[in-house]
């Protein structure tokens, strides 16, 4: 269960953000405001503690705040984001971080490892790992040693499609996986019981579970019955000017 989550306002500058579908169009920014807050508050119905931090025009994807870091019981490891243009949102988190956990309790991936938060999904005690073009062999081995001696286990997923592994796989809960494409018959994840989202409806593998409710991106009808089919209840909110620049549900917070 979650308690809290840590989420950044989107800025002005999210219009330039990094994105491999630049058919889907430029965000329109006052809509990406009026999604972002009914985002917190979905959380908050999931009964979070929300802290806000402010926008920061110098970084157009920091409004997803879950790829700098990534949180734990009683630890927290600041990554090194393998975007050039994201290399400073490491840094810029770290002040938020530091008010829920201790200096001991932090630990930090460095060159010339690289690690973002959307390639992490946590299965109870273990972390799989996506290997991905934003996170590297070096950015898991290092993420390995911080968790292996608290007890975590880490495993490494090498991707071949997606841009991060939360992208195309996202676990809900009692042995339940929303998967899509490259997922679907992967071996690695043969012991949990997955569930293809429709054909068309790849984004919505990007959905969220938080505190037994699942948040689900608007728009998907038949991931949404499938979800609910499944015996969780789901609320639907609208992503789609972040979906615009690679975004999707749980990039846009950290819950912990």
């Amino acid at each position: 269960m979650f308690t809290r989550a840590i989420v950044r306002r989107p800025c002005r500058a999210l219009i330039n953000g990094l994105t491999g579908n630049p058919q889907l169009g430029k965000p329109d920014f006052e809509k990406a405001l009026v999604q972002h807050e009914q985002y917190v508050d979905a959380l908050k119905s999931c009964g979070l503690a929300v802290t806000e931090l402010p926008a920061e025009e110098g970084f157009p994807d920091s409004c997803f705040v879950e790829d700098p870091a990534v949180l734990g019981e009683g630890w927290a490891v600041i990554t090194n984001p393998g975007a050039p243009s994201r290399k400073g949102e490491a840094g810029l988190i770290l002040p938020a971080i530091e008010r829920f956990y201790s200096s001991s309790q932090i630990f930090r991936v460095t060159d010339p490892g690289t690690l973002e938060g959307g390639d992490v999904m946590r299965i109870d005690h273990t972390y799989y790992v996506g290997l991905s073009a934003r996170t590297n062999a070096e950015g898991v081995a290092q993420f390995a040693r911080f968790l292996e001696p608290l007890g975590c286990r880490v495993v490494a997923v090498p991707l071949e499609k997606v841009l991060h592994l939360k992208t195309g796989v996202n676990y809900l809960a009692e042995g339940h996986l929303l998967v899509s494409g490259e997922f679907e018959d992967s071996p690695l994840f043969a012991a949990f019981e997955r569930h293809p989202v429709p054909q068309g409806e790849e984004y919505a593998a990007n959905s969220l579970w938080v505190n037994g409710a699942v948040i689900v991106p608007s728009g998907f009808p038949k991931t949404t019955a499938l979800i609910r089919s499944l015996g969780f209840p789901v609320k639907e909110t609208d992503t789609s000017e972040f979906r615009k620049i690679d975004g999707g549900l749980s990039c846009l917070s950290l819950r912990f």
